[in-house]
């Protein structure tokens, strides 16, 4: 018997419809094709094809072995409207950043342009169900009968994102004013990211419907809406569910059980009210309890509530790092200096920084951000200056996802810069940092995060 077969990916794809317009988060699921036919239409020449797949780093906070990197599509913008699309690109992160903890932590996140340019200007179903445009992604309203539901070819849109050095999440934005969305929240086995949000670039809310969408894709959280008069979903019987912001004990027995949100008990949070157990939700009217009474993984243009906060710092701790150079470039220089994941101050909790030499620790540049390699005072040949970074946030209290906020990262230090270390000590002091996060020497926390996930891929 000849090698197995590669077993093909399912031709369908499960996918959250938005709730309406300034209501309901979600409006449930369905099961959609991975790619449509494509309108026909002619074919790109000239300035257009050679601007197709173009890659822009718009926002840049460092290496991708470090960062969590964003991929953003556009779909239904002709070669003449890509400063449009740029624009809106950016206009759609300034709103992502609007949202807790996304603002907090825009420090470890990268955002990349990919120029997908479409043939024709807008995108099918905008503004009438019979509207059919020749576009790149083949992104369309109206998808499974659904006019708000805003589908996409999945096979072009990994086209595009291919063309990314990395991709952790990827956003689609669609060139309409129509409101809509789609959240396709299945991981890529191929390319590594989490998911594909769909948003209408002009629509009212559609950056809420994306945001939403990463809740699941990143915070692996639970919808917290459910379904009324809808027989099978009126009361849960099954067992305790996975997912940080649900679970079948009210607040009694989960303090009791020290289990799921016991934490969080009682806090004031910020999508109104306290941290409790607020029967309904993952879509079941009985038998399940969501931690809030309506936040953003409930309703539109709500923040996400406390335990949702401390899943989505997980979820972007899943692929950056606490601790990163400034500058992975590999060159020599007089100073070693980190890129830290979010201000230190009194609001957020403390970001602690310990610097060791060979092991030991360096206690007089505790909590700084570089170290001027001079004043190191070393001997003669290579040595080892390392960074543990510990975000100690008060927006995460579960142990186990603290544990994903201490990193490592280290830089080689000798006198001279030249393809050999000098023995002169009175030659230049310099530092270069590792190619790759740092497993961590002395005692020192290794680095955690992507980079090994990524360089797996």
């Amino acid at each position: 018997m000849g090698p197995a077969a590669a077993v093909a990916p399912n031709p369908h794809v499960r996918v959250e419809v938005p709730g309406p317009a300034g209501g309901t988060a979600g409006a449930g699921y369905r099961d959609v094709p991975r790619s449509f036919p494509h309108t026909s239409g002619p074919a790109l020449t000239g300035p257009a094809r050679a601007a197709d797949g173009q890659v822009t780093k718009v926002i840049d906070n460092g290496d991708t072995k470090d960062r969590l990197d964003v991929v953003v599509i556009g779909d239904g913008y002709t070669a003449d409207q890509l400063d449009q699309f740029h624009t809106d690109l950016k206009e759609k992160w300034n709103e992502f950043l609007n949202v807790e903890p996304y603002g907090t932590y825009q420090k470890l996140f990268n955002v990349w342009a990919v120029d997908a340019v479409s043939a024709e200007s807008g995108v099918s179903g905008d503004p009438g169900k019979d509207v059919s445009r020749n576009t790149a992604l083949g992104a369309h309203f109206w998808c499974d009968g659904v006019e708000r539901l805003l589908c996409i070819d999945q096979q072009k849109v990994d086209a595009y994102v291919a063309k990314a050095p990395a991709a952790d999440l990827v956003l689609v934005l669609a060139n309409s004013t129509k409101y809509g969305g789609a959240g396709y929240n299945e991981a890529s086995p191929t390319l590594g990211y989490e998911g594909i949000s769909t948003a209408s670039a002009h629509g009212k809310n559609a950056d809420q419907v994306a945001i939403h969408e990463t809740g699941h894709s990143l915070g692996k959280l639970a919808d917290e809406y459910s379904y009324p008069g809808v027989p099978e979903y009126e009361q849960y019987t099954g067992p305790e569910t996975p997912q940080a912001n649900s679970s079948i004990l009210n607040a009694d027995a989960m303090a009791a059980g020290r289990t799921k949100w016991f934490r969080w008990l009682g806090a004031a949070s910020p999508d109104g009210g306290a941290v409790g157990t607020y029967e309904g939700g993952n879509y079941y009217v009985k038998g399940l309890y969501r931690p809030t009474e309506d936040s953003l993984m409930r309703s539109l243009g709500k923040p996400f509530n406390l335990p949702g906060r401390e899943a989505m710092i997980a979820g972007f701790y899943r692929h950056a790092s606490p601790a990163a150079p400034a500058d992975r470039t590999q060159a020599w220089s007089t100073t070693a200096r980190l890129s830290l994941p979010r201000a230190n101050d009194v609001a957020h909790g403390k970001v602690a920084v310990r610097w060791y030499l060979d092991g030991r620790e360096l206690r007089r540049y505790r909590d700084r951000d570089r170290v001027a390699v001079r004043e190191l005072g070393f001997g003669r040949g290579s040595h080892r200056l390392t960074a543990t970074v510990t975000d100690a946030t008060s927006a995460v209290r579960d142990p186990a996802i603290r544990a994903l906020l201490t990193g490592s990262t280290s830089w080689t230090v000798r006198r001279g810069s030249g393809a050999a270390a000098t023995s002169d000590l009175t030659a230049r002091a310099v530092a270069k940092p590792d190619a790759a996060p740092s497993s961590g020497t002395g005692g020192v926390a290794p680095r955690v995060g992507k980079g090994s996930s990524r360089d797996s891929r």
